[in-house]
């Protein structure tokens, strides 16, 4: 009830954690805890954090295949992540609940269509800005990443890969490219850029989305903030500020590297192994020397620092 009255005033954040706190005292009822995921998810979704939407979709419908609502919020996250195929599957599904579901029907409709456009290029003007420099705005952006020693890697055009996901807009001097959230790289008035930053945590299948990390900004500024107070998801209150340890990977290399979080975000995307895709740098976030941890870096290098 809590929960739905944060939810009724807008106050997401707050509803996700009273809805959290309901899932923790474990009531045994199958169906009032798929209400609860179905709801946490809702708020999930309204704060953007379409995945961790989408996931409590995915827990909800385990624990009543037949709740519409947690099946027609899980198809509204694929739409969301543009998994447009998986959007499909999920409307079948609720469809054959209900044929007649308004949502579901026009929902369906819409993926397909959608569907069918997806590889018509979404990225295909960041890949054009960004790998050519005979376009007016786009030689300042390429030059703000060449200057700094940052690596761009763009998604592939080709017409036979999947367009990605991609999280950023890019925007450098007016120059823009739409995405999925709309957030964007910018040039604040002193020349310096801030990023969207995505915070992957692995063992809760979670995640944090920054909009304006500064590129001078420290990482243990920005975590000092995150988690201020422990996360709902945190049963065992392990994510603390300073038993953090942060990671990007060198997918390429299947290497795992260790981030100062002292270090500011500019020094890490300038390190010589890191590639910024789709314009949002990405890190990964464990607690130290969980068990988890030690299991994900099974049969991958780790550069410790």
């Amino acid at each position: 009830n809590e929960g739905n009255e944060y939810f009724k005033e807008k106050d997401y954040g707050r509803a996700v954690a009273a809805y959290s706190e309901g899932l923790r005292r474990r009531c045994g009822d199958a169906e009032l805890d798929a209400v609860l995921l179905t709801n946490r998810g809702a708020a999930h979704f309204h704060l953007g954090n379409y995945r961790s939407a989408l996931n409590d979709a995915i827990q909800a419908k385990k624990l009543k295949p037949t709740h519409l609502k947690a099946i027609i919020r899980g198809a509204l996250c694929h739409m969301e992540l543009k998994n447009f195929s998986e959007a499909i599957a999920w409307c079948e599904e609720g469809l054959q609940i209900d044929s007649k579901e308004k949502k579901l029907v026009e929902m369906r409709a819409k993926a397909d269509k959608l569907k069918g456009k997806e590889l018509e290029g979404t990225f295909l003007g960041i890949q054009t800005d960004f790998s050519t420099c005979c376009q007016g705005r786009a030689v300042l952006g390429t030059d703000l990443l060449c200057e700094r020693n940052i690596k761009l890697v763009l998604e592939p055009s080709d017409e036979e890969e999947e367009v990605s996901d991609g999280l950023a807009e890019i925007s450098l001097d007016g120059f823009h490219s739409d995405s999925a959230t709309g957030a964007k790289v910018h040039l604040d008035a002193d020349g310096n850029l801030n990023w969207p930053v995505l915070f992957l945590y692995p063992e809760h299948e979670q995640t944090d989305f920054t909009v304006a990390f500064h590129e001078n900004s420290r990482f243990i500024d920005h975590l000092m903030v995150m988690f201020a107070e422990l996360p709902p998801w945190d049963l065992e209150k392990k994510y603390l500020p300073n038993n953090l340890e942060l990671y990007f990977e060198d997918e390429e290399r299947e290497e795992m590297y260790e981030v100062n979080p002292e270090h500011t975000l500019l020094q890490v995307l300038q390190h010589e192994r890191y590639f910024v895709k789709a314009g949002t740098p990405t890190v990964l976030v464990f607690a130290k020397r969980s068990p988890f941890s030690k299991k994900y870096f099974s049969g991958k290098k780790v550069h410790r620092l």
